[in-house]
Parts: structure tokens; C-alpha cells; sequence
């Protein structure tokens, strides 16, 4: 695997040995279960990054807040590494564990605490799924915005580190932008509330760092979120295209033509044909790609918009446009994209996962980079992204067990970060940095930046104990990650585009 050496990583492993360790958190901690023996700690050796493993030292399972609280202070009095888990869904090494290190794993923590549907918000605790959210407050006509396609499994909590987002985020926004409290455990144990119910909250608006900080700067232990009114109608026109690069200019004039979809998806030829024999949404399999724009609010308004949206998009070129005919119908269109992941995971023996965000009006360009990159390492690609708002999940198709090709995957997926960041766009959207792409930290920021980042990870956590070697590169890795690049960039490549 393409992962560069972090020498932070040696000053984590700790004096103690592990079963003086244990032995500490066992004594401090009444009642806490501590896996140690090898097959309990393999279930936890990677998160939904699969091809990242690494076999923690301890994983603890509290169920108390001052379990947690214990952990914590003992962790840091002895100099122990800790990262945080949830439900292991994430798609970036961010919740892999550390060989000298505890896993402290929060699935436990899976009360919903309240639902105020007056005050609409509803306070949970860090394991509660995504969706289970939205279900507790459907009776009262309310629910939660975020979806990610792992909604049905993934935790609140770790929607926060990641500030995760989903196929309504273009409308309604990320977790960012429906989290208005948290409560939080530094590593010294001491307690903060970050945010407020009120609009506002004093002082510096560390809520916003933490969510997205991805378990580097304090463990939250209770979420406060916004709850939204069921719209009245929502309905969904999928549109297909003879060309990717059409459907790409489309979802711009989409937006210019000051419409905002609730959801606005596209998806490649690869990644239809691969949802639609796995779902059978009746997604038209001969199209180059397919726009799926929902609209919602009031009906009359929604009538109006789905007329706009009809013309623009054949203005824009679409050889097809189809409208749900029912809450089913609409079901089954989303259904084929929050089942696409899995579905392209039919296709091939492994698949690896992108994440960069782009300015619209780039989609266009950037397909046709893409395409390029997949022709030049031979690698199949599967594009599926939320179009809206630039987010981009290229699917990287390959087979781990033929020598090389995880390295062809990785160099590939490292050049379609790159480009992302070429055109004014980012190397994550919403799945985070982790340890997956914390090389492409050093093509995204300088290294005033990258200093600016780690003094703010200094100021909670000046021990580098949360989570340490993800995220935010040292000056000495920017530096080699530096030389690989100018040395690769003065080797000629084969002569049919993929590299020696």
C-alpha cells in the first residue's frame, strides 16, 4: 500500500506493556469490558475501509459516561493513544485502531434521550443510527436532514467526526448544519458543551471545529440536533443522457436556473447497470448517465419547479425524463443510488472508494479527467456523486489479490484527488481525511496551513494522544510525499499511458 511513514507513530507506543495497561484500566474502572485475547480484537481491525487493518492493543466497551470519563483521564496519566470508534462504517481509516493503542468503541451509547417536537430537536447519544433518529421523530411529523447511504447503520457520532452529508445535503446541509449542540470529553476527562439550544451560543464557535475533527480533538458523548418538517410533497424526475459530460453541464443549469432540488444525483453507465441488477429500479441501462433531481415543498411550488427542471434539462441535452409516478416509484429511484456502492461491490472483487468535492461548473472536465486517469491505469471506475453540491464518489474497481493492482487503485485515487484540488475543489467531501488521504493533505494546504491545524489540535490535546497519525501530515511526511511526486513526474510513462 502507497502509505508513507509517520513518524509520530513512535512516540505512541507506550512504557507500559498491555497487560500493565490493562491491568491500570481494569483497576481504575469497575464493571468496564476490556477486550484483550486476539479473536475479540479482530472484529475491530478496520472500519468500512477495509483494505487499512491494523489490530488494536485494548478495545473498551463503556457503557457510563464516567467510564468514559475514567478511560480518559487513565489513558492520559499513563500516555496512551486513544481513537474513538462508533459503528466502523467509515470510508476513510479514520476509526482504525492503533497497534499501541485503546479503541474506545461507543456503540453502546445508543439512547435516544429526547424528542422535543415543540422545540423541534431531538438530543441522542454518539451510537444512535442516523435513521433512527428520523424514525423516532416521524410520529411527530418531523425528521433528520443528513442521510448518507449508510443512514441505515452508521452513528450520529460518527456523522459529527466526519460531518457527513447525504443525498439531501445540497438543500438542507451537513451535519454542521444541523448539529446545534454537543457535549464533549477532552482527553484529560474534562467536560465541555459546545453550542446551545438557543440561536446562538458565546464565545468562539468551536462547534463547527469539532464537527469534522474526526476524533482528534475531544470524544462526544451527546448530540443536539435540528428536526425539520415531513414536506409536504416530494417528487423525483430522472433524467438520462447520451453523454456524461452533458449531464454534468446540466446540473449547473440546474442551480442557474435558481432552482435548489432537495436531492440532485448523477450517476455513470458503469454505476447504473450495476444498480439496476442489483436493485431493478428501472433505471434505463443504455445511458451514458442519469440525473435524479427531487424536488419537495409545497405542491403547488413543487408543480412549478418540476416544469422548470423538465425544460432545462432538455435544453441541456437529456434523451429521456421520466417522473416517479408515486412515494414507491420515488422509493425505488433512490433506492438504486443509496444501493450503489454495494451494487458496483457486485461488479468486482474489491472496489475503493473516492470522496473529493468540486465546483459545479468543473463536473463536466473533471469526468473526462477521470475517465482519462481510469483509461492510463487500466482500473475500471464507477461514478456515483452527489452532483449538487460537487461531491464526487468515483468507485475505483480492482482486485486485491492480483499483485500491484492495490497500489494501481491507490496512485489512481490519489490522482483523482489531486485534480479535484487543480480545479478549486477539495479532497474530501463528507467521508473525511483519515488515514486514507492524509498524502493529499500535502497537495491541498501549505505548510502554514498544515502548522495553523496542528496548533488547533494542540490546544485540546497538546499529548497528541486522539487519534494521532490521521489527518493532518507532519512537515517531514509533506516533504518525502514532495520528492515521490517530483521523482514520479520525471519518469516517462509506459507507452500505452499506465505507469512503470
Amino acid at each position: 500500500m502507497n502509505i508513507l511513514y509517520d513518524e509520530r507513530l513512535d512516540g505512541m507506543k507506550p512504557q507500559l506493556d498491555k497487560a500493565a495497561i490493562r491491568d491500570s484500566l481494569v483497576q481504575a474502572i469497575p464493571g468496564l469490558t476490556l477486550l484483550h485475547r486476539e479473536e475479540d480484537l479482530h472484529p475491530f481491525e478496520c472500519d468500512g475501509l477495509s483494505v487499512y487493518r491494523t489490530l488494536p492493543m485494548l478495545v473498551a466497551l463503556p457503557e457510563t459516561l464516567a467510564q468514559v470519563e475514567q478511560l480518559l483521564k487513565t489513558c492520559h496519566r499513563l500516555g496512551v493513544p486513544v481513537v474513538t470508534r462508533g459503528a466502523g462504517t467509515g470510508l476513510s481509516g479514520g476509526a482504525m485502531p492503533l497497534e499501541h493503542g485503546v479503541l474506545l468503541v461507543l456503540s453502546r451509547f445508543s439512547r435516544i434521550l429526547e424528542i422535543d417536537p415543540e422545540a423541534r430537536i431531538a438530543r441522542v447519544e454518539p451510537g444512535v443510527r442516523n435513521l433512527a433518529i428520523s424514525e423516532a421523530a416521524s410520529p411527530h411529523g418531523l425528521y433528520y436532514a443528513p442521510d448518507p447511504s449508510s443512514q441505515i447503520a452508521c452513528s450520529i457520532g460518527g456523522n459529527v467526526a466526519e460531518n457527513a452529508g447525504g443525498v439531501h445535503c445540497l438543500k438542507y446541509g451537513l451535519t454542521v448544519h444541523n448539529v446545534i449542540k454537543v457535549e464533549v470529553l477532552t482527553i484529560e476527562g474534562e467536560h465541555m458543551t459546545l453550542g446551545s439550544d438557543a440561536l446562538d451560543a458565546p464565545g468562539f464557535d468551536l462547534l463547527a471545529l469539532f464537527n469534522g475533527s474526526e476524533g482528534m480533538l475531544g470524544v462526544v458523548t451527546e448530540i443536539t440536533v435540528k428536526l425539520l418538517p415531513k414536506p409536504e410533497t416530494a417528487k423525483v424526475l430522472m433524467a438520462s443522457f447520451d453523454d456524461v459530460e452533458k449531464a454534468g453541464n446540466a446540473v449547473g443549469a440546474i442551480i442557474a436556473a435558481g432552482i435548489i432540488p432537495g436531492g440532485l444525483e448523477m450517476m455513470d453507465n458503469l454505476a447504473i447497470r450495476a444498480a439496476e441488477d442489483f436493485i431493478g429500479a428501472g433505471y434505463p441501462v443504455e445511458a451514458a448517465a442519469i440525473l435524479l433531481c427531487e424536488l419537495d415543498g409545497v405542491e403547488a411550488d413543487v408543480d412549478d419547479d418540476c416544469a422548470t427542471v423538465r425544460r432545462v434539462l432538455e435544453a441541456a441535452g437529456a434523451t429521456g425524463i421520466q417522473q416517479a409516478r408515486d412515494d414507491a416509484e420515488r422509493a425505488l429511484f433512490w433506492a438504486g443510488r443509496k444501493n450503489a456502492f454495494p451494487a458496483v461491490g457486485r461488479m468486482s472483487p474489491d472496489y475503493y472508494c473516492m470522496d473529493g468535492t468540486i465546483p459545479r461548473r468543473e463536473l463536466a472536465r473533471v469526468l473526462k479527467g477521470i475517465s482519462d486517469l481510469s483509461e492510463q491505469y487500466g482500473l475500471r471506475v464507477a461514478n456515483v456523486f452527489h452532483a449538487g453540491d460537487g461531491n464526487m464518489h468515483p468507485l475505483i474497481l480492482f482486485d486485491a489479490n492480483t499483485p500491484g493492482e492495490l497500489d494501481e487503485a491507490e496512485a489512481l485515487g490519489g490522482k483523482i484527488l489531486e485534480l479535484c484540488v487543480e480545479v478549486g475543489g477539495t479532497i474530501t467531501g463528507e467521508h473525511g481525511v483519515g488515514r486514507e488521504k492524509i498524502n493529499q493533505m500535502c497537495a491541498q494546504f501549505r505548510p502554514d496551513e498544515l502548522a495553523t491545524f496542528r496548533a488547533a489540535k494542540a490546544a485540546f490535546d497538546p499529548k497528541e494522544l486522539l487519534n494521532p497519525g490521521k489527518n493532518i501530515p507532519t512537515p517531514a511526511r509533506c516533504s518525502e510525499f514532495r520528492t515521490i511526486k517530483s521523482a514520479e513526474a520525471a519518469v516517462p510513462t509506459h507507452s500505452q499511458g499506465r505507469p512503470e
